[in-house]
């Protein structure tokens, strides 16, 4: 695996300058697809292009690194990533993280859209993660192998209390508001029934989805810093748990801009 990430980032970076090096990472979930509109762009890159990489099979997420800057800042971006769920192994799943780790990058946004397990959250509100629950395998399961990840990895305090400090800051100058909380990551593909979120609630969930808790395994693991946010685009607190992808996608789109926006202002504050 180690030989393969390595591989593919050789390919990445032979398609962009040899002196662009990224220091962000970017995973943009079902809906946030519109912050690519904020990168000035050097590569775009479709993941079927790249010899070996998972390729994005829902709608919705397009399946390319964009490579470029934000606010003078170098930055790559997942626009769509693969889940668990569609049938691939989870190390494929984090490879595309541990592909912009092994570039150079030193901090990692995460973004998804996810469901309000918490009875105050209201659908369109913005979570900021403040650490999560995986009920998806463990990408550090198996062989270890000491330049992916030490053997047991602390995970305490995996999202970066600084970055969160940053975020804060700038929602309040943004007249944002920015729920905060747990993320629970579950396999889907099935949208969780009311018992599922109940049980989420009870052992501490504020949100939860199908992606992301593997990803952070993975980059926090290489050492980067990490900063994530849930979307909610259906909620428990009207008593309604049903929703659909078609609506996942409408309210990500429709909320897109507020949190392209603030994650636009975080990477101007950063070192």
């Amino acid at each position: 695996m180690y030989e393969k990430i390595k591989n593919i980032t050789s390919l990445i970076q032979s398609k962009i300058p040899k002196d662009f090096k990224p220091q962000i990472g970017i995973v943009m979930g079902s809906g946030l697809g519109q912050l690519a509109n904020a990168i000035t762009p050097i590569a775009t890159i479709p993941y079927s292009q790249i010899e070996g990489f998972p390729v994005s099979t829902v709608e919705g997420h397009h399946g390319q690194f964009i490579i470029g800057t934000i606010k003078g800042k170098n930055i790559i971006a997942m626009q769509g990533r693969v889940h668990f769920y569609e049938g691939y192994d989870i190390q494929d799943v984090v490879m595309p993280i541990r592909v912009m780790a092994m570039m150079g990058i030193e901090n990692l946004f995460v973004s998804n859209a996810a469901g309000g397990v918490n009875l105050e959250f209201e659908v369109g509100d913005i979570m900021l993660i403040t650490d999560q629950i995986n009920l998806i395998p463990n990408p550090l399961l198996g062989p270890n192998d000491d330049r992916l990840s030490p053997r047991f990895l602390p995970m305490w305090n995996a999202f970066n209390v600084k970055l969160r400090e940053i975020a804060l800051n700038v929602a309040r100058k943004q007249n944002v508001e920015l729920k905060q909380g747990v993320y629970l990551g579950s396999t889907g593909p099935t949208f969780e029934t009311k018992a599922e979120y109940d049980y989420f609630r009870v052992i501490g969930a504020d949100t939860c989805g199908m992606s992301t808790t593997p990803e952070v395994i993975a980059a926090h693991a290489m050492g980067v810093k990490i900063i994530g946010f849930s979307l909610v685009t259906n909620a428990t607190k009207s008593g309604n748990v049903a929703t659909d992808h078609a609506e996942v996608q409408s309210i990500g789109q429709a909320k897109a801009k507020i949190l392209s926006n603030l994650i636009e202002q975080i990477i101007n504050e950063l070192d």
